[in-house]
C-alpha cells in the first residue's frame, strides 16, 4: 500500500507518515521499483497503534519505547498521564472560572478587565493582610463581580478577610445570593457555614429569608446558629426554638437572647418563648450556669409572662440564679413605660 493510500485509510497525513519514517517510528518495509514507500499490513497496523497511543497523550518518544521494548509496562506511564491530565484540566477550569468572572463583570473596556484581574491576583495571595486590603481599598466606582466575592468567601479561612469579603458582598445588594444558596447544602460543613453567614449579612429579602429558614434544619449547630440569629433579627418566628437552644448550650447566647427579645415583640411569640425558657429552667439536666443564662435571657423579653417568671426566680433555691434574677428585676423596675431604662442618679 502506497503512502497516499495509507493516509486515506488511517487519517494520518502523508507529511506525518514521512516524519514517522524519518524518526524510525513507522518505517515501510518495502519500496516500489520507482522508490516509493510501500507499507505492509503490519506497517498499517503499527500506524493505527501509534495514533491510538497519541490519543492518550503519549509523546512520539514514549510511543516508540512502548512499541519496541517488550519489558515496557504501561502502568507507571499511564499514572503519570492521569496526573498530568488532571493538572491540565484544573488549570483550564481555573482559567474558565476567571473568564466567567470577567464576563459577569460586564467590562466596558480593557481597564475594567485589568481591575478584575488585579483583584483576582490579590485575592489569591498567601498573605491575609494583602487579601483584606484588596477588598477594602478597591478604587471607588469600580464594581467587584459578585461571583468573585462569593468564590473568595467560600475559600477564605481567615476570619478578618472573610468579614471584609462579606461586607463587600453585602454592599453589592442581592447579587451572589443564588451562588451562595447553591452551596448552602454542600457536603463540606465549612462551605455551608461560610455561605449561610454571608447570606445572613446580606440585605434581607424573601429569597435570602427562605434560604436561611431552610438552614435552620442543618445538622451543624453553627450553620443553624448563623441562620437563627439573622432570622430572629428580622422577626421571623421560626427561629426561636433554635435561639432558645443556643442559650441553653451557651453558643452566642447573648446574641441569641437579644434576637429572642426582638421576636417577643409579637405577644403570642413572646409568650411561647417565655414558656420555653421556663421549661428549660425546670429541666432536671439544667445546671446552674445554664439556668443563669436562661434567667438573663428572660430580661430581654417583652410581655407579662417573662416578667412573671423572672420575678418568681428571685426565690429560686439556687442562690446564684436567685441573685441574678433579683438584679434583673431591679432593671425591670427601673424601666419606663416605653421600655427604656431610667438613668440612675
Amino acid at each position: 500500500m502506497l503512502i497516499g493510500d495509507v493516509a486515506r485509510h488511517s487519517g494520518v497525513s502523508t507529511r506525518m507518515l514521512r516524519h514517522y519514517d524519518a524518526i524510525g517510528l513507522v518505517q515501510p518495509t518495502g519500496r516500489t521499483v520507482g522508490g516509493y514507500r510501500e507499507y505492509s499490513a503490519d506497517d498499517v497496523r503499527r500506524v493505527f497503534h501509534v495514533e491510538s497511543l497519541r490519543s492518550l497523550g503519549l509523546s512520539l518518544k514514549q510511543i516508540g519505547r512502548a512499541l519496541e521494548d517488550p519489558a515496557f509496562t504501561p502502568s507507571a506511564l499511564v499514572g503519570d498521564l492521569i496526573q498530568w491530565t488532571e493538572d491540565r484540566l484544573a488549570r483550564e477550569q481555573e482559567l474558565l472560572e476567571r473568564l466567567r468572572v470577567i464576563d459577569a463583570s460586564a467590562p466596558t473596556g480593557w481597564q475594567d478587565v485589568l481591575h478584575v484581574v488585579a483583584l483576582m491576583r490579590e485575592l489569591a495571595s498567601t498573605s491575609p493582610a494583602r487579601r483584606q486590603q484588596a477588598v477594602l481599598t478597591r478604587p471607588e466606582g469600580v464594581p467587584v463581580p459578585a461571583e468573585l466575592l462569593v468564590g473568595a468567601i467560600l475559600a477564605e479561612s481567615d476570619p478578618h478577610v472573610a468579614g471584609a469579603l462579606r461586607w463587600a458582598l453585602a454592599r453589592a445588594g442581592g447579587e451572589g445570593l443564588a451562588a451562595l444558596a447553591a452551596v448552602a447544602h454542600s457536603e463540606n460543613v465549612d462551605i455551608r457555614r461560610r455561605a449561610v453567614l454571608a447570606i445572613a449579612e446580606m440585605p434581607a429579602g424573601p429569597e435570602a429569608i427562605a434560604v436561611l429558614a431552610d438552614a435552620l434544619g442543618d445538622p451543624d449547630p453553627m450553620v443553624r446558629g448563623h441562620a437563627a440569629l439573622a432570622l430572629g433579627g428580622q422577626g421571623v418566628a421560626a427561629a426561636w426554638p433554635t435561639l432558645v437552644g443556643m442559650v441553653v448550650e451557651g453558643r452566642n447566647d447573648v446574641d441569641a437572647a437579644e434576637a429572642l427579645g426582638t421576636l417577643s415583640k409579637t405577644p403570642e411569640c413572646g409568650a411561647r418563648i417565655a414558656t420555653a425558657l421556663a421549661d428549660e429552667l425546670a429541666a432536671p439536666t439544667a445546671d446552674s450556669e445554664t439556668r443563669i443564662r436562661l434567667t438573663q435571657a428572660l430580661v430581654e423579653l417583652e410581655g407579662a409572662t417573662a416578667q412573671e417568671i423572672l420575678r418568681n426566680l428571685v426565690h429560686d433555691p439556687d442562690g446564684a440564679v436567685a441573685l441574678v434574677a433579683s438584679a434583673l428585676v431591679g432593671v425591670l423596675d427601673g424601666r419606663t413605660d416605653d421600655g427604656q431604662e431610667q438613668e440612675l442618679p
